[in-house]
């Protein structure tokens, strides 16, 4: 189930998507590729009335980014315009070519013919503009220059021009010794690369202040909203490193080198950098400045109870104590209850890791709500619904506390805390054993656009939210039998969740059980074995379990037995209920393959009392189907048949292929062992019964690739063909069965001792 806590990371640097940099203390200057940007914009200023409606469209769109962003190289900036509009792009290299190669007075001259777009009664250009802001910076700082400073900004024009110009010297040359096929397949792959992408963009030098808000803002945006977005964590953090290297004091810097490695879980440099944020903060006095005498006082509430987040999310749940308690002092000290609700959060989560209790969690709804804190009242209500569903509370009583919390959410446009309560409805459906439901959910997720605003081609849905639903999605296809579309599913989980971003655990575990549960289907116990240490790696419990299944599979009855003993007697330590009854339910099937049925029964019943009382009502049906198979090897036919009427509607309704399949065998025995008391008119009539319910179970199990339960359908069949009499469909029968025999191995167990 999706952790509701992930977002009480206090986060100073984002309001609204805006990094608050008031402490970089490098101004604007004029730099050859600012003086390009000047250059275009006094061509489009004479061009204006020339360009079309769209191309004026795409230079708008593609200013704001230019003006922006890092300087970049001229042979990009031409490739940009040129997308936009290439005869502009052509004026503009022209333009740069006379002042280049002429004298220094053509530069000079062409600042003093910017200041000319704004006079007039209707300028070209209005100062209050972004482009007049832009103009009026580079106009100031450029008159700002000494003589010497000119020069040197002049022959850096030269460098930047004829660089490129070398470039496109190498770049002909290397036309000429290629042969046409290379050129088109070289010119493909530069066409995928954008004209902005910031993986191309090199810090070479310091930043200004706007350039450097803008790089952190934005990358910050996209570690929020869409990850794979955002530069990758080494090249993200050498373009930080080239930051702080002009500027160690850049506070905001150091806060998104700790968020870049929480990426790639090192815990020893994130918490390096989560210190040097709050310490550059302090002695720079920006917090001060903006708090006044509490802005000392509040960085270190917040230092500290940053650092007990730190340490909970790598499970250093000590240090975390430690931290919490000096954030909770700090912030008492202050009077501050915006930091003591989210300790109290935090304390929760940590006592959670000792007890259950719903009191500090309750606690801290109320006060959240008393202080106008929605977000914070809204994560502590899915916390408390996340843990009443594990102790067995009624759905319906869970989705309407959801219910009010949704209710805050539209209230106050919380886009985030929407998609998390979408996720968490789909995983409790999925506890309950509703998996029509759980669909429903999932789909409703996929289906909705976000409300908060962002970047143009950023994707919102790339939170942990959204992998929550896609893994629980795949997983439901792959247990109706959609195999191709649950690894379509896994295919874009992949794309949108790359290998080391931080959520993408979760689609490989769920890769993994998939590609687990298709092995045992086909009777590659090899395989499904060399999954086991995948799982295991992702989740421990579930790969016990699964370590226990094979054995079981393989006939080796004492090992199996021995791991589930120790399984079940952890997972009622963490009062891991859904497990608990899987485990139980896999005893039980030990002891009847061990011939031991009476002792099975216990075990039955003690796993279905638990599946009532934390109304899992799939594990409960699941679990009466054992207990009829337990009735049918006991000799008691007949009350086997009439519990199987109250389990089998939700199996029918909400389970997997495999299950159905398995239910309607069942069903099929009973009736074949109860037919032995009938007339012999009625006993063929139950015989047929049975047969077209081992053809409804033969097209469940074709469906998923069962091969081992199709072999024992069509031995079934066989025989009850034979006694009717139908020689060609028992001749049909036989020889299908005689191929899969072939082609599985036989261990030696009876038919009738093994329900699934």
């Amino acid at each position: 189930m999706a952790s509701v806590h992930e977002s009480l990371y206090f986060n100073p640097m984002l309001t609204n998507g805006v990094v608050h940099a008031n402490v970089f203390g490098v101004r604007d200057w004029v730099t050859p590729h600012k003086m390009a940007l000047l250059v275009l914009l006094s061509e489009l200023g004479r061009a204006g009335p020339q360009l079309g409606l769209l191309e004026r469209r795409r230079l708008n769109r593609l200013l704001l980014p230019l003006l922006q962003g890092p300087d970049m190289s001229l042979s990009r900036l031409r490739k940009a315009i040129e997308e936009c509009c290439p005869q502009l792009a052509g004026s503009v290299h022209i333009r740069l070519k006379l002042m280049a190669e002429g004298e220094l007075k053509d530069m000079e001259q062409f600042f003093d013919d910017l200041s000319d777009s704004f006079s007039g009664t209707e300028p070209e250009v209005h100062k209050t503009s972004v482009v007049g802001l832009f103009l009026r910076h580079m106009i100031l700082a450029y008159n700002k220059l000494s003589f010497s400073q000119v020069y040197k900004l002049y022959t850096a024009l030269q460098q930047y021009f004829h660089k490129d110009e070398k470039k496109d010297g190498a770049d002909e040359n290397e036309m000429e010794l290629t042969n046409p096929e290379e050129l088109d397949g070289k010119m493909e792959k530069e066409e995928l690369d954008g004209p902005l992408r910031e993986e191309e963009i090199a810090c070479s030098g310091p930043l200004s202040q706007k350039q450097a808000e803008y790089f952190l803002s934005q990358q910050a945006s996209l570690l929020k909203n869409d990850e794979t977005k955002a530069l990758a964590p080494a090249s993200l953090q050498k373009e930080l490193n080239n930051l702080l290297k002009f500027n160690p004091d850049f506070a905001e810097a150091h806060y998104l080198s700790y968020l870049n490695n929480l990426r790639v879980q090192d815990v020893f440099s994130s918490t390096h950098s989560l210190l040097h944020y709050f310490d550059r903060l302090i002695l720079t006095g920006a917090e001060s400045k903006s708090n006044g005498d509490e802005g000392y006082g509040r960085s270190l509430r917040y230092a500290a109870l940053n650092l007990a987040a730190l340490h909970c999310r790598f499970g250093h749940y000590q240090q975390a104590e430690l931290a919490l308690q000096e954030a909770i002092r700090i912030a008492q000290e202050s009077n501050d209850h915006v930091c003591l609700q989210h300790c109290l959060s935090w304390l929760y989560i940590l006592e959670q890791k000792i007890f259950d209790s719903c009191v500090l969690l309750e606690h801290s709804v109320n006060k959240s709500l008393h202080f106008g804190l929605p977000y914070l009242a809204s994560l502590g209500i899915q916390s408390l619904v996340q843990q009443r569903a594990f102790a067995g509370k009624a759905a319906n009583k869970l989705m309407d506390a959801l219910k009010d919390s949704d209710l805050l959410h539209w209230k106050h446009s919380l886009s985030e805390l929407i998609d998390i309560s979408i996720a968490q409805k789909t995983a409790i459906w999925r506890l309950y054993g509703r998996s029509t439901m759980a669909l429903q959910q999932a789909q409703t997720l996929l289906s909705m656009n976000s409300l908060e605003a962002v970047n143009v081609g950023v994707q919102q849905n790339n939170t942990e939210s959204f992998a929550v639903v896609l893994c629980h999605l795949a997983e439901l296809h792959a247990e109706q039998g959609y195999f191709a579309a649950a690894s379509e599913i896994l295919k874009h989980l992949k794309e949108r969740f790359p290998p080391n971003s931080q959520h993408a655990q979760l689609w490989m575990l769920f890769d993994q059980k998939i590609q687990f549960e298709r092995a045992m289907n086909d009777g590659r116990y090899h395989v499904a074995d060399s999954l086991v240490a995948g799982i295991t790696a992702l989740n421990s419990i579930e790969g016990v379990y699964r370590k226990a299944i094979v054995l079981k599979a393989q006939n080796q009855m004492s090992e199996a037995h021995k791991i589930l003993q120790k399984l079940l007697i952890h997972c009622q330590k963490i009062k891991n209920t859904e497990m608990v009854i899987r485990v139980l339910l896999s005893i039980a099937e030990l002891y009847w393959r061990s011939s031991c049925h009476t002792i099975a029964l216990p075990v039955l019943l003690q796993a279905l009392a638990l599946a009532r009382e934390y109304s899992l009502q799939y594990l409960a049906s699941e679990t009466v189907l054992n207990l009829a198979f337990s009735q049918l090897i006991l000799g008691i036919p007949e009350q086997a048949l009439n519990i199987l009427h109250m389990a089998i509607e939700p199996v029918l309704a909400h389970g997997a292929v495999l299950d159905k399949g398995c239910a309607m065998f069942l069903v099929a025995k009973c009736q074949v062992a109860s037919a032995a008391s009938y007339t012999p008119q009625k006993k063929i009539e139950a015989l047929e019964s049975a047969i077209l319910n081992l053809n409804e179970a033969k097209t469940y199990f074709a469906k998923v690739d069962s091969k081992e339960q199709l072999r024992d359908v069509l031995y079934f069949q066989a025989r009850l063909f034979h006694t009717l009499g139908k020689t060609q469909e028992r001749n049909k029968c036989a020889m299908l069965f005689r191929q899969l025999h072939q082609e599985l191995p036989a261990h030696g167990v009876p038919l009738i001792n093994a329900f699934k």
